[in-house]
């Protein structure tokens, strides 16, 4: 069992940055596969950046490409999704979520129902 709980989000102006936190609880955490997604008002929840248990592989959409940067300690259980030269359309909710993963490099999934543990969430609001 794993619990997932974010922080970092608020209010920023368009260009700006903001770093996200996952803190997780439970001994396993460095054998979860981790993703951000992110859910705007009246939108699907979507993908946004993903990271193997042992952080040597990340995946990330394109919307986020060369702005965004996951990273994780396994040693603070704490997954981090660096967000810079924001933009008013990054305004959503963001949730980290975490899955089993037997594979090192592996186990990250674009799909939220791959995943087996979600936050709350943290709202990150972006002005123009």
């Amino acid at each position: 069992q794993v619990q997932l709980a974010e922080s970092g989000g608020g209010l920023v102006q368009a260009g700006g940055s903001l770093r996200l936190s996952c803190a997780a609880s439970g001994r396993t955490f460095s054998t979860y596969a981790v993703a951000w997604f992110r859910q705007a008002p009246g939108k699907e929840r979507e993908f946004v950046q993903g990271i193997s248990r042992n952080g040597g592989s990340t995946y990330e959409a394109d919307s986020v490409k060369g702005r965004f940067t996951i990273s994780r300690e396994n040693a603070k259980n704490s997954v981090f999704l660096q967000m810079n030269s924001l933009k008013p359309e990054d305004t959503a909710v963001y949730y980290c979520a975490a899955r089993p993963s037997p594979s090192y490099y592996g186990g990250i999934s674009y799909n939220t129902r791959d995943y087996d543990y979600w936050g709350q969430g943290t709202q990150v609001t972006v002005s123009s």
